[in-house]
């Protein structure tokens, strides 16, 4: 499964200002997805303490994004997690460099540095 070439399965969003935001529909498309697919400065989310996807927020040129960019990618982990009907949800981000893999850990199961808790509504943008 080492393999570069196996692309994660994954829901894509799309924000304003040319943010990708995808988010793994499994426990080894989650770990394609933050081991594999996120590059370094790209930002990571997932609902704190509970499951759900893993969410990577990318942009094309590397790009800094605002804090509404921020929270709409937290609130879509949020809404691909077991809160998605909860009223506010506290989600971990960290760059996805300090996302790593404890040796034998089961998919989908990863450790992080450096992570801010953003409160959200689970939400999906607008199309």
């Amino acid at each position: 499964m080492r393999g570069k070439n196996i692309q994660p399965d994954c829901w894509r969003y799309e924000l304003p200002n040319g943010w990708e935001v995808l988010a793994g529909k499994t426990d080894i498309d989650n770990d394609l997805l933050s081991l594999q697919t996120a590059q370094a400065n790209d930002l990571w989310f997932h609902a704190h303490g509970l499951p759900g996807s893993h969410v990577i927020l990318h942009h094309p040129d590397g790009g800094k994004p605002d804090n509404g960019t921020l929270k709409a990618a937290a609130a879509i982990a949020a809404w691909h997690s077991k809160a998605r009907n909860a009223g506010i949800v506290p989600v971990n981000c960290t760059e996805a460099k300090h996302v790593g893999k404890p040796r034998g850990a089961k998919p989908g199961s990863v450790t992080i540095k450096r992570e801010k808790t953003i409160k959200v509504r689970p939400a999906l943008p607008e199309s």
